[in-house]
């Protein structure tokens, strides 16, 4: 059976090596250089005569200097043609010449560079002291032949990658770390992906550990200066919040042993894009902005920040969401996630202070605005149809709780995350496992909750929401 299920059934291609490598170059205009390495062989049933990549967005990334080169020759990419472009848009072609035979071998480099976007935020920021990348989208990503039994080549089952960084500072990235060297005016720090690992992400800077002598699982902060406080209180909370999220929603990365939050700058708030005090996820840990750490790493608005970010670990880096869930999960499950810490800490009293806030919330954001279904607003709509749903959708999942009682609820969101680990999930794919964990039938609520516009009256006075909302 093994042989058989083996055989190439469609054009396709796989990925034997892949290797990384990641500088950082400082100065007056501080970049990242990314090279990556293939080595290539098709295993389908024809030859090829191309291939398409997608590149990091130029916008997003500040991407400058894209080389490739084939088998040691530079070669130039081409545009997809018309029907295919839209749909990736950041996607490029290169065409053999002569063709790619079956079980012939390439090898492939690709490289660029970032430059410190306009629009940094979660998903990359460089600066003189520090940068970061997140998890997706900073990477090339090989696409299958356009054929629908087409297999993706996917990564190898290890890819090392280096991150060469100046001698003083801390770095933190994805894998198995695999060793660090001095290498002449730069310290390279190695590691390994293995197989099950998501995708890399990368955090490094001029930091001072806030203790040096800790338990193993304690939260730990890395800033640019000592902190000022004693970050005891802080550690705690965080490791306490740290600790409720993995009994409820699972364990994550066997490398990730305790949280980290980290110092960034350039930060924006994710969803909003507002400067200000801002807390956005690494797989593994927060960063926070100064305006954030200047709110004091014990105060209560500091710690519900990095909780919500903390949260993402599991509702946005080990699952992904579906464009029409990205507002209504991406930030509904994380605010949900800090109900579930708050009651750890306060009991049935800090959920319910929570519920009544959000409701307060949702009432001052409807008032004088027009609000979408919560099942279709999207991160691109306005900022006053997000305000809407950025309050509703944490009362969303409340009244899924109210529903389907607090273990089957829980246990079916870390059914989802661990069943669609690295995948893309959505409304139906939520729906389904919390039908399963509860042995209920939750199409009313859901259609309800998404495609009604206020809050059902019935939630409301379950929970001691008497404010007035704004009929339409």
């Amino acid at each position: 059976m093994g042989a058989a299920c083996s055989v190439p059934l469609a054009p396709g291609y796989r990925i034997l090596k892949e290797s990384r490598e990641v500088r950082f170059t400082p100065g007056d205009n501080p970049a990242l250089q990314v090279k990556s390495l293939y080595t290539l062989d098709n295993s389908g049933t024809m030859d090829l005569s191309f291939i398409d990549i997608t590149f990091p967005d130029e916008q997003a990334y500040g991407r400058k200097d894209l080389r490739v080169e084939l088998d040691g020759r530079t070669v130039e990419l081409v545009g997809l043609p018309e029907e295919y472009q839209a749909s990736l848009p950041t996607a490029r072609r290169i065409n053999f010449g002569p063709v790619w035979k079956r079980s012939e071998r390439h090898e492939l480099t690709i490289e660029y560079s970032f430059l410190a976007p306009t629009d940094s935020g979660s998903r990359i920021t460089i600066r003189h002291d520090d940068f970061h990348v997140g998890s997706r989208g900073w990477t090339p990503g090989l696409r299958p032949p356009n054929h629908f039994l087409s297999p993706s080549p996917g990564r190898p089952d290890r890819v090392s990658y280096t991150v060469r960084v100046p001698p003083d500072f801390l770095v933190l990235a994805r894998g198995a770390a695999a060793g660090r060297k001095r290498d002449g005016a730069e310290t390279v720090y190695r590691f390994e992906l293995r197989k099950g690992d998501l995708a890399p992400f990368i955090v490094a800077g001029k930091y001072v550990a806030s203790s040096p002598e800790r338990k193993a699982q304690d939260a730990i902060f890395w800033t640019f200066q000592p902190l000022k406080e004693d970050p005891g209180a802080a550690v705690k909370a965080v490791t306490g919040a740290w600790s409720v999220l993995e009994k409820d929603f699972g364990p994550l990365d066997k490398n990730i042993h305790a949280p980290h939050i980290v110092e960034s700058t350039g930060l924006r708030n994710h969803v909003t894009g507002d400067p200000g005090p801002a807390a956005v996820a690494f797989p593994g840990g927060a960063l926070v902005d100064s305006q954030a750490l200047a709110l004091g790493i014990g105060n209560e608005d500091f710690l519900e920040r990095v909780t919500h970010a903390l949260a993402h670990n599991w509702f946005g880096d080990e699952v992904s969401f579906a464009p029409d869930a990205a507002l209504g999960m991406g930030e509904g499950l994380p605010e949900y996630a800090t109900i579930v810490v708050e009651e750890s800490a306060k009991g049935e009293a800090g959920r319910r202070q929570r519920v009544a806030r959000y409701l307060r919330e949702y009432d001052r954001a409807r008032s004088g605005a027009n609000e979408s279904p919560l099942g279709v607003t999207m991160l691109t709509d306005s900022i006053e149809q997000r305000n809407i749903a950025l309050a509703k959708a944490p009362l969303f999942f409340v009244a899924i709780e109210d529903a389907c009682g607090e273990e089957p609820m829980r246990s079916g969101l870390k059914r989802m995350v661990t069943l669609l680990r690295g995948q893309e999930t959505s409304y139906d794919a939520l729906r389904s496992v919390l039908e399963e964990s509860s042995g209920k039938n939750l199409a009313a609520l859901f259609r309800v909750w998404l495609n009604d516009k206020g809050i059902p009256a019935d939630f409301r006075a379950r929970h001691g929401g008497e404010g007035a909302e704004v009929q339409q």
